[in-house]
């Protein structure tokens, strides 16, 4: 990519794609075309047409994605089947026909079996059964991987596939209904300490292990891959360890200095019992990830919530 190339960011409000351009225009970058959802629906076969005629992007990040954690996976399962599907099949389409450099399309770890070796390399796709409740997410997402594939093996479209593991970062998603894992504990911490509650309640039995990466670390990755990858094969993103959710839970017990109980609501699901990510190949090729939990964590507080525990 040029300085001046034309750059699209599907998504770029949310907490992905706003990392990406933060990164983007600490590197001088500044000719962006940025749409809200409000100003041009991506499921709109043609309005996403009308978009590309008019707007002509070079290269695009597309992490513009319907999310959410585990209940609204589980609640909203056609929507998010149907929501994704259709941003996707338009923008990789449409970038076909008008001949875009290069596209990087954003996943998602969950593409991966429930019952996966650890840690999850990347032929282990289709090679088991999903996890159910977000089985529709994670199918759209796998179709994604495989319009990547196709669209560069039939048409020689310069598309790649890069699949991060967990998420944190600003512009998070702190509802505890829909929110993942991290977020809502921190804010569930930060509301039982500002409340003096005796407890804080945690979904599930705190045995599933998870791995975490900040968002400026992914899109540090993406802006690597953008320009030093080019393959039919999609690539890992992770930071390299996981932790176990009660470990998350303490830890942030002691950033943030709580000192109730934690309690573990084990009427809730667990999800898949461990998602960490192989990142082999991306370590390969150069790039590894920088910000570490406990400093990661520290900076959300500081953004988010304003709050300083030094």
């Amino acid at each position: 990519m040029d300085k001046n190339s034309k750059i699209y960011i599907a998504g770029h409000r949310g907490m992905v794609g706003s990392a990406i351009l933060r990164k983007l225009e600490k590197e001088g970058f500044d000719n962006f075309i940025l749409k809200t959802s409000a100003e041009l629906d991506l499921r709109n076969q043609q309005k996403v047409a009308d978009f590309f005629e008019q707007q002509k992007p070079e290269y695009i990040f597309l992490a513009a994605a319907r999310v959410g954690g585990i209940v609204a996976n589980n609640t909203f399962r056609a929507d998010f089947l149907y929501d994704n599907l259709m941003i996707q099949n338009n923008i990789f389409h449409q970038s076909y026909l008008h001949q875009v450099k290069k596209l990087m399309f954003l996943g998602s770890s969950c593409i991966y079996p429930k019952l996966a070796p650890q840690p999850l390399k990347e032929e282990y796709l289709l090679s088991g059964y999903l996890e159910y409740t977000n089985e529709p997410y994670a199918i759209a997402k796998i179709a994604g991987i495989k319009m990547c594939e196709n669209y560069r093996k039939q048409y020689h479209c310069d598309f790649i596939s890069v699949m991060p593991t967990n998420l944190y970062g600003e512009n998070d998603n702190y509802d505890l209904q829909n929110s993942h894992v991290l977020p809502a504990l921190l804010r569930k911490f930060i509301e039982a300490k500002q409340n003096n509650s005796n407890f804080v309640e945690v979904w599930g039995t705190g045995t599933p292990y998870r791995e975490f990466l900040h968002t400026e670390d992914l899109a540090d990755a993406c802006y690597f891959l953008m320009e030093n990858y080019s393959s039919d094969e999609f690539i890992n993103v992770g930071f390299g360890e996981d932790i176990n959710i009660k470990n998350l839970a303490l830890l942030i017990q002691k950033i943030i200095d709580y000192t109730g109980d934690i309690h573990f609501d084990t009427s809730k699901p667990d999800g898949t019992p461990r998602k960490f990510m192989d990142s082999t190949k991306i370590n390969a090729l150069g790039w590894k990830a920088k910000i570490g939990l406990e400093e990661g964590i520290k900076r959300i507080l500081k953004q988010k919530f304003n709050y300083h525990n030094e």
